[in-house]
């Protein structure tokens, strides 16, 4: 079998595409509704920590380049970069297979699509015209 690495340096591959909003959001507050979780598997937990890491980085990722279109004294960008921030250093932790992480994951991937909501609103509004 051959395989063939796609070289997308600038993430262009994906950059048009839609994240699926509804199903992950469905599944942050499922997660973060959780109180008995004594029946919860570890190798579930892996692959929920799993899925909310992969999507938390999508939504990152979005929430990068809506950033940079704005002009760098916006208090809009500079609040999406401590966002950013938060978000780098705690996927920079491995993600595990407990409900503790499950749930930090989840928080993170809420917090993400807040911040790009507000990005995509301030896309959306018109620009301030210049006093006269």
């Amino acid at each position: 079998m051959i395989h063939h690495v796609l070289y997308d340096p600038k993430g262009l591959l994906t950059e048009d595409l839609p994240l699926d909003r509804e199903p992950h959001l469905s599944l942050v507050k499922a997660v973060l509704a959780w109180t008995d979780t004594a029946e919860l598997r570890e190798s579930d937990l892996a692959q929920i920590a799993l899925q909310l890491t992969g999507h938390a980085r999508a939504v990152a990722a979005d929430v990068r380049r809506r950033s940079v279109e704005l002009p760098e004294d916006s208090k809009r960008r500079a609040l999406a970069d401590v966002v950013l921030a938060e978000a780098d250093r705690r996927l920079s932790m491995p993600a595990q297979g407990t409900v503790a992480c499950c749930q930090s994951r989840a928080r993170l991937v809420r917090a993400l699509y807040e911040r790009l909501t507000r990005l995509e609103t301030a896309a959306a509004e018109p620009a301030a015209a210049p006093f006269p």
